[in-house]
C-alpha cells in the first residue's frame, strides 16, 4: 500500500488544494491531508478550525484522511508510514521553493519521495493568501472555496472588524 501526505496550512482550504488532493487520491492508496499547526505566518483560523474545515470538505471520501501535525513534515510522514509527500505547483515561481524543500526533505529522510502535481489551469491564480485578502475586503470568494469555508471566512472577518487590517497579506488593492 502506498500512503501519501499532502501537507499545508490550509488557511483556508480552497478549490486549488481540493483539486490537488482529489487527483493525488487517485494515484495513491491513501492520502493524508496533513494540516500544519504552527507555520511562520499569520493565520485567520486556529489549527482546530482548519482541521474542521478540511474534514468537512472531504467527508465521504474514503481514500482521504485529515490529520494535524507539528514539527518537521518528514517526521510526520515517517510517523504515519507515508512513502510520498504530495505538493502542488501553480506557477513557475513555485518550482524553486518546492525544489529546495524537496531537496531538504530528501536530505533529512531519503526514503520519502516528493511528487509535485501541476495545478489545473483554472486554479493557477489561487492561493490562501489571495482568498484571505479578498474575503477580508468583503469580496465574494464563493467561486474559490467550499460553502462552509466562505461562511467561516465571512464570520471570522465580521468578528475581527477593522482589526484584520493589521494582518500580513499581499495587497490586491493596486
Amino acid at each position: 500500500m502506498v500512503r501519501a501526505i499532502f501537507p499545508g496550512t490550509f488557511d483556508p482550504i480552497h478549490y486549488g488544494h481540493i483539486d490537488i488532493a482529489r487527483r493525488a487520491s487517485r494515484l495513491f492508496d491513501e492520502l493524508i491531508i496533513a494540516v500544519y499547526d504552527k507555520p511562520l505566518k499569520n493565520l485567520v483560523f486556529t489549527p482546530e478550525e482548519r482541521l474542521h474545515l478540511v474534514r468537512q470538505t472531504f467527508t465521504g471520501e474514503p481514500k482521504i484522511r485529515v490529520m494535524g501535525y507539528s514539527g518537521l513534515t518528514v517526521e510526520f510522514a515517517r510517523s504515519v508510514h507515508a512513502q510520498v509527500i504530495v505538493r502542488g505547483l501553480r506557477v513557475f515561481s513555485d518550482f524553486e521553493q518546492e525544489f529546495r524543500m524537496a531537496l531538504a526533505n530528501h536530505r533529512l529522510l531519503p526514503e520519502i519521495e516528493v511528487v509535485a502535481l501541476i495545478t489545473s489551469e483554472q486554479h493557477t491564480f489561487m492561493s490562501s493568501t489571495t482568498v484571505r485578502e479578498i474575503a477580508s475586503l468583503g469580496g465574494d470568494v464563493t467561486s474559490m472555496v467550499p460553502p462552509q469555508v466562505a461562511v467561516a471566512l465571512k464570520n471570522r472577518f465580521d468578528e475581527l472588524g477593522d482589526s484584520h487590517q493589521t494582518m500580513h497579506v499581499t495587497s490586491l488593492r493596486d
